[in-house]
């Protein structure tokens, strides 16, 4: 994920949001050193952006391990370019070293 700037904690408003306990435990999990608020600041930032049309991309080339050939469901952007991916468009879904799949547009590896 893209990694957000830090804000002072004194310029953040306090929310509170329920969330099931089993899910606010799988966060503290995948959260590691940042915790698991900072886990869904994030997550929230990267949805408005791409909700917004501020997407940003979200890995480099080199941190492509591996790819195979799919079909996109439903609209998306393409990891590496930010450009958009259309529903039923040949992608390819990238291994990312962290062991996540991006969707990719194929022209997105050339140079």
């Amino acid at each position: 994920m893209h990694t957000l700037p830090r804000t002072s904690t004194t310029e953040m408003e306090v929310t509170s949001i329920r969330l099931e306990r089993e899910l606010k435990e799988k966060l503290k999990q995948f959260s590691g050193d940042q915790g698991y608020q900072a886990l869904v600041r994030e997550i929230l930032w990267n949805y408005v952006r791409e909700k917004s049309g501020e997407y940003k991309v979200l890995v480099s080339r080199g941190e492509i391990r591996s790819t195979f050939a799919a079909t996109a469901r439903q609209e998306q952007r393409c990891a590496l370019s930010g450009n958009p991916i259309r529903s039923n468009e040949p992608i390819l879904l990238g291994l990312t070293a962290q062991g996540n799949l991006v969707p990719i547009k194929a022209e997105s590896l050339t140079d």
